[in-house]
């Protein structure tokens, strides 16, 4: 017997963490639905949790092994943490149509390439009321402000009834770059009535209105304008308004620009090419910069979230593309710190204080704003929305449930649901219904790797206990020679007068002739013994039990 059809909500993730967006819709009978996938992005490394990590991929293992029932993916915007994986992952979706608005696309299409994907699956989407038609859905791309051009809210209408996805968002009358926010249009889908919101939580412990980007070009431009010595600035690459603003204030104060770093360079070539970033002030490059004198020089760079490889840590270790800080310069940070990267702006800001640099951040309030709801946004959504059921995403768990009770308080039934919960919106009981198993995937040089498979939790081990690497000889009678090699990294090389690895020698070579044959001609139980004695030297001489490496090797009878 063919279930009734049902229509779900699944986060894979996104939700219960702020990055690495992805979210799976789906309608029909259970375990036959057709699916949509929204956003796919990524999250970043540290080195506490994900050593030696390049990125941080949602699990999409479910929605793979249901790849013929996916009729597209739609990308809401193009941050990082939206669309960063798209390339990484498309391979599981193969002939999959990826749709986005202009200058998204162009973004994705680039990710696409790098990965070695097919860039034509990526068609640019027209903007609401035109929709686009995938299976069981019809999908509208909603302008949306927010802190990159040509942001969307989804307008999801199902055989159930209508969805809005709101993506990232702010409520926004004059954004400079990309269109504002229109209260009208949103009071007008919500009239048609709906179903669902499933809206961004980021902010919603701010409790004052959010702020326009229009109200930064003044305070940017009189601090610009007061600097002494080379004024440097960093902001989101992807903020191309911000960028936009930071140049025309070098301009007016009669600086050169150059900019640093090709996050930016491509963020900004890709709006000037769809359009969206018009009247950019001439700039120069790098090498060009080297020629003019530092004070009529202003630097606009990559890395304001305290990236190693990025320009201003760079330039925060020294002399970079022939630049150097010196007493006196001017440092903005026109960007929020990212829970999580405060240790990481913490090393660069230091850095620069130690030079001399005048550091100017966020905590003033006067040269950033998020491009985020705060909570009088969010509630104003809700209010022009009406939605029936509420179901937050885009934050930590704190975010989702703290959000809930802002929407009960408004009379809107909420679902709290993380990555994993599925949710069912059909019937006249919403809420969890199911919960798959889903963990995280790494972009591990070149290689994408699971967070089961090992690598990451064995290189935390080596990162914390350090390792012995012990080399020993089974002769052709079976016998193991009393001489064996030992190496240590990550471990103190000496313990009061002796070097760790010798003690660890002199032990092995006093064990190794006493080892019973049985154990001798296992190389399996040769190995764990050996790993004993070296763990309890070390716990012995140095109160730490490292990682142990046993190589054997056995000389074979002429």
């Amino acid at each position: 017997m063919t279930s009734a059809p049902r229509l779900i909500y699944l986060p894979l993730g996104g939700a219960g963490e702020i990055g690495m967006n992805a979210y799976v819709y789906g309608y029909g009978p259970q375990g036959k639905e057709r699916l949509i996938l929204v956003d796919v992005g990524v999250s970043f490394p540290d080195m506490d949790g994900t050593p030696g990590v390049d990125l941080i991929l949602p699990d999409v293992a479910w929605l793979a092994e249901r790849a013929d029932r996916v009729e597209g993916i739609f990308i809401t915007h193009a941050h990082e943490d939206h669309v960063g994986a798209l390339g990484h992952l498309y391979r599981h979706f193969p002939k999959v149509p990826v749709f986005a608005r202009p200058f998204t696309a162009n973004i994705a299409t680039r990710k696409m390439e790098e990965a070695g994907q097919d860039p034509a699956m990526v068609q640019v989407a027209p903007t609401w009321p035109e929709t686009v038609t995938a299976g069981p859905f019809t999908v509208g791309f909603v302008p949306m402000s927010h802190s990159i051009p040509e942001a969307a809210g989804l307008v999801i209408d199902t055989p159930e009834g209508r969805v809005v996805h709101s993506g990232d968002f702010k409520i926004d009358h004059n954004p400079r770059v990309g269109e504002p926010f229109d209260e009208a249009m949103w009071e007008e889908i919500g009239k048609a009535g709906v179903r669902a919101l499933i809206c961004d939580s980021t902010n919603v412990f701010s409790r004052h209105a959010g702020r326009s980007e229009s109200e930064l070009p003044k305070p940017i431009g009189e601090l610009v304008a007061n600097a002494r010595g080379m004024v440097v600035a960093t902001t989101f690459a992807s903020n191309i308004a911000r960028v936009k603003t930071l140049a025309e204030a070098g301009r007016e104060a009669g600086r050169t620009v150059c900019l640093m770093g090709r996050a930016m360079q491509r963020m900004v070539t890709a709006g000037v090419e769809t359009g969206v970033l018009t009247d950019f002030p001439s700039t120069v490059s790098p090498e060009e910069a080297t020629q003019v004198p530092r004070e009529n020089l202003m630097l606009i760079v990559t890395g304001s979230q305290g990236e190693r490889r990025a320009a201003s840590a760079a330039l925060s270790r020294g002399r970079y593309l022939g630049h150097e800080l010196k007493e006196g310069d001017t440092f903005l940070f026109s960007s929020k710190t990212i829970p999580g990267n405060e240790v990481s702006v913490g090393r660069i800001q230091n850095a620069l204080s130690e030079i001399g640099v005048e550091i100017v951040d966020e905590q003033s309030g006067f040269y950033h704003v998020s491009g985020h709801a705060n909570r009088p946004d969010l509630m104003k959504m809700h209010g022009l929305v009406k939605p029936q059921i509420l179901v937050p995403n885009h934050g930590e768990h704190r975010h989702l449930r703290e959000h809930c009770r802002v929407g009960a308080e408004a009379g809107i039934t909420p679902v709290l649901a993380t990555n994993g919960s599925m949710v069912e919106l059909s019937g006249n009981a919403p809420g969890v219904v199911e919960h798959v198993d889903v963990t995280r995937a790494y972009l591990d040089g070149s290689r994408i790797i699971g967070a089961l498979d090992g690598v990451v939790r064995e290189r935390m081990k080596l990162a914390l206990n350090g390792i012995v690497m012990v080399a020993l000889i089974i002769d052709e009678d079976d016998e193991p020679l009393e001489d064996c090699w030992v190496e240590t990294r990550g471990l103190p090389e000496m313990v009061g007068h002796d070097a760790l690895a010798e003690m660890i020698e002199d032990q092995l070579a006093s064990a190794l002739p006493r080892m019973n044959r049985k154990t001798v001609m296992d190389d399996d139980k040769i190995e764990d013994e050996v790993k004993r004695i070296v763990r309890q030297v070390c716990v012995s001489e140095i109160g730490r039990k490292p990682e142990v490496a046993v190589i054997v090797s056995r000389l074979m009878a002429a």
